[in-house]
């Protein structure tokens, strides 16, 4: 474990002398809780009854997921409250021990997760059936594997992982029902890829779900292979590495992973904030590096929120999907409605870029308050076209997208991916409804999107804010950002009555 994790102890005996603890703990503790950090604590653990005038500065300093009480807390109702707005949890004290030795290492305060791409993927030698790279997306076999379990292809590039880590590991695939495949992780010690140190081996059942490997060895890289065996076809679409913490969230602590059928994923995560409207949601942008987009800016204005992202493709694939993709995603948006008590009139649905795509479509259905929107992207057909024509080699993953989306990249999936938009969109209520958008007039990926958005706004009752600021796609991303963020608070002040908290 190279991170350091700063935890806070409330109680009336200080824990670092009471209990053994990690060398890359870092605990304070104090008998009262007077002064609020820069940064919130990774894990604060409250060991007995709170004052009254520590209970606002501890809202402050603790987020959400990473709170423990332990048996000796006297339940009050300002302790209740906190308990619930950071989803906190017990711990009894007989456990305390186990707790810091083995538990506290999965509250390290930065997460990570990327996919290896499809050229990455090497084929071993001696397979003598077809080869065929679908984009960025998958490579494809189809032969002959085989009548035992071999090595069939391999990933060039190894993963290091340090002593006391813990990597997750998710193969996205598909397959004819001949082909029986398992995965092969091999480790080395580090400066000595000549020295095997430990192997696992995970069988197709297991692969089902995500793998770990947890290392509880010294320091070295792994080489992952894929084997198979059988006859038919072999789909490989990607793999994952992500920093596991062992079952206490997907990259966040809290942080939820959803998976349909077809091996898609969806991850989302939760603070309660004060429980107090709205609920803000914010859908990540494109990103190669996996995780949420946002918390820190969302956190800080104290409302309720929930952070949305998807890892398919290159970067994402803005949020359309299957039928039980965009039914579970819809899902998900009302089942912490609900949890709130919130209604429609009370969400705030936004996003920057991808994650206006995710706003917009999923902003038919809930038909929100508000939708708060940077750069938008709607004619996602007209963002893959431009890719030909006006932007070479500036977005090439859009190509992947139409493709992925529709089977095809000719012009009538240019314009049946369009229309999957825009039939939803017209077909919608707004009345209710503002949207507060800022734009690029130069936009070299959907030049059209706010223009069309108001054309395409029928409904008595609506209202629309924009700013247009000259530029292309990925130019000025600060005062877009910064525009985004002042009618975010805009909106809270005047429509919720609520400032911004630090």
């Amino acid at each position: 474990m190279s991170e350091t994790i700063r935890v806070l102890q409330l109680g009336t005996e200080d824990w670092k002398t009471k209990y053994q603890l990690p060398g890359y703990v870092h605990l304070e503790y104090a008998e009262v809780f007077r002064n609020v950090p820069r940064s919130p604590y990774d894990i604060v653990f409250i060991d007995r009854e709170l004052l009254d005038e520590e209970i606002p500065r501890l809202h402050k300093a603790t987020k959400a997921h990473t709170l423990f009480v332990t048996d000796k807390e006297v339940w009050t109702d300002g302790m209740q409250h906190y308990y619930t707005c950071k989803k906190g949890q017990r711990l009894l004290t007989e456990n305390i021990q186990d707790f810091l030795l083995h538990e506290v290492r999965n509250y390290f305060p930065k997460p990570y997760g990327e996919k290896f791409r499809p050229s990455s993927v090497a084929v071993a030698q001696g397979f003598t059936g077809s080869v065929f790279w679908d984009g960025n997306y998958s490579i494809n076999l189809e032969g002959n594997y085989g009548e035992e379990l071999s090595q069939i292809a391999y990933w060039r590039n190894n993963i290091p992982v340090f002593e006391g880590q813990a990597i997750e590991l998710w193969l996205e695939y598909k397959k004819d029902p001949e082909v029986e495949i398992a995965l092969s992780v091999t480790q080395f010690r580090s400066g000595a890829v000549s020295m095997e140190q430990q192997r696992w081996y995970f069988t197709e059942q297991e692969l089902e779900d995500a793998v770990v490997i947890d290392n509880q060895m010294a320091t070295g890289p792994i080489f992952i292979s894929l084997l198979a065996k059988g006859s038919g076809k072999l789909q490989i679409i990607a793999l994952h590495d992500r920093y596991s913490r062992r079952g206490h969230g997907a990259f966040l602590p809290g942080g939820k992973r959803y998976v349909t059928s077809e091996r898609e994923e969806i991850f989302y995560y939760f603070d309660p904030g004060d429980l107090k409207p709205p609920l803000n949601v914010y859908f990540s942008g494109y990103k190669t590096l996996q995780g949420f987009e946002g918390y820190y800016m969302m956190r800080k204005m104290g409302c309720p929120f929930l952070l949305i992202a998807e890892p398919r493709l290159e970067g994402g694939s803005f949020y359309m999907g299957s039928e039980e993709f965009e039914t579970a995603l819809k899902e998900i948006l009302e089942k912490h409605m609900q949890e709130l008590g919130f209604t429609r009139d009370q969400v705030i649905l936004s996003g920057l870029s991808m994650g206006t795509y995710g706003a917009l479509y999923y902003g038919c259905d809930i038909r929100p308050h508000a939708m708060i929107l940077g750069k938008p992207l709607a004619s996602i057909g007209d963002v893959a076209e431009n890719e030909r024509l006006h932007r070479p080699g500036g977005f090439p993953t859009s190509l992947d997208v139409l493709h992925y989306l529709t089977g095809n990249t000719d012009a009538n999936a240019v314009g049946k991916l369009n229309d999957r938009f825009w039939n939803k969109f017209e077909n919608t209520d707004w009345g209710k409804s503002k949207f507060v958008v800022s734009y690029m007039i130069e936009d070299d990926y959907d030049s059209t999107a706010y223009n069309e958005l108001i054309s395409h706004l029928k409904t008595d009752g609506v209202q629309v804010y924009g700013k247009g600021i000259h530029g292309r796609h990925n130019d000025a991303t600060g005062p877009i950002a910064g525009w985004f963020k002042s009618q975010y608070d805009k909106i809270l002040r005047e429509d919720f009555g609520r400032g911004v908290k630090g």
